[in-house]
C-alpha cells in the first residue's frame, strides 16, 4: 500500500471514532474506562495530544524535540503528571471544545503527513520511524484508544480492512515486546494467518522457518490482543507452540514501558 492510501485509511478510522463521540454529552465524555484513571475525554485528549505532537514531528524536528523533552521531565514529577501535561487543557474544555480540538489536531496531522514521501523518516519518542510506520502507529492509536471509548460507551464499530495495518504492526513488533521488558528476543518465526472482515486470510511469517510455533484466527482478535485491549484467554485465537504462547501473554504493539494489558475476563464482554 502506498502511503497516500495509508494515510486515508487513517483519515477513515479517526473518522470511525469520531462517529461514536461526536454526540455524547458531558456525563458520556466523564465516563471511566477501562484505562486506569482515564475517562473517555482522557482517551481522545491523548489522541489529540499524540497526533499534534505527531504533525509537529513532522513540520519541525527540533520543535518537537523540545516539547517531548519537556513531556519526559514532567513525566518523572508524579503517577499523574504526565497525564496533566498532556491532558490538562484538554481536560478543561467543553465537550464541543474538545471535539473540536481534536478534528483540529486530526487536520494537522493529516496536512503535515501530506507532504511526506514514501522514504522519509520522523522522529519520535524511541528512534526515528519510517513515514509509513508512523502513519500506521497512528492509526493503530486511533483504533485502540477507540476500542476503549467503545467498550465504555457500548458502541461497536464494524471491523474492516483497516486492522491488516494493526496486525501487520502487532506481528512486526514481536521483538520490540521482548527488548522492551530487557529480554532478548527468542530465536524462530511464528507464523501468523488471520481471517480478515471479509473473509481473506492474511499471513505473515515464514511457515517452514516457525515450525509448530503458528497463531491462526480472526484478525479482530489478533489485534486486540496485541494493542493490549483482550487476554489471550478471552478470545478464540489458536495459539501453538511455546514460542507463539509465550509472545501473545505478553504482546505490545505500542511504545511506551513495558506494560501487561488486562487479565483473562477483565473486558469479556465488555
Amino acid at each position: 500500500m502506498n502511503l497516500a492510501d495509508l494515510l486515508q485509511d487513517l483519515l477513515d478510522e479517526q473518522a470511525s471514532l469520531d462517529e461514536v463521540v461526536a454526540s455524547l454529552d458531558e456525563g458520556g465524555w466523564d465516563l471511566p474506562t477501562p484505562s486506569p484513571r482515564w475517562s473517555v475525554t482522557d482517551q481522545i485528549g491523548h489522541l489529540c495530544y499524540f497526533d499534534r505532537s505527531a504533525a509537529l514531528a513532522i513540520r519541525d524536528p527540533d520543535a518537537f524535540s523540545a516539547e517531548a523533552k519537556r513531556l519526559m521531565e514532567a513525566s518523572l514529577v508524579s503517577e499523574t503528571s504526565g497525564d496533566d501535561f498532556t491532558l490538562g487543557e484538554f481536560r478543561s474544555l467543553s465537550p464541543a471544545g474538545r471535539l473540536e480540538r481534536w478534528r483540529q489536531g486530526r487536520a494537522e496531522l493529516a496536512a503535515a503527513a501530506g507532504t511526506l514521501g514514501e522514504r522519509d523518516r520522523v522522529s519520535w519518542y524511541g528512534p526515528s520511524m519510517g513515514a509509513k510506520s508512523f502513519v500506521t502507529a497512528r492509526l493503530m492509536e486511533a483504533w485502540a484508544h477507540g476500542t476503549d471509548v467503545c467498550d465504555t460507551v457500548e458502541a461497536r464499530r464494524e471491523p474492516t480492512h483497516r486492522l491488516r495495518h494493526v496486525a501487520q504492526l502487532g506481528y512486526i513488533t514481536r521483538a520490540w515486546t521482548y527488548v522492551n521488558r530487557g529480554l532478548a528476543p527468542p530465536e524462530g518465526d511464528v507464523q501468523v494467518e488471520l481471517v480478515a472482515p471479509s473473509g481473506d486470510l492474511w499471513n505473515w511469517g515464514d511457515a517452514d522457518a516457525a515450525g509448530e510455533d503458528a497463531v491462526t484466527g480472526p484478525a479482530l482478535d489478533f489485534c486486540l490482543v496485541v494493542t493490549q485491549r483482550r487476554h489471550l484467554s478471552d478470545t478464540v485465537l489458536k495459539v501453538s507452540g511455546e514460542r507463539a504462547r509465550e509472545w501473545l501473554t505478553m504482546a505490545q504493539a505500542f511504545a511506551g514501558p513495558p506494560t501487561d494489558g488486562p487479565s483473562a475476563r477483565e473486558r469479556i464482554g465488555a
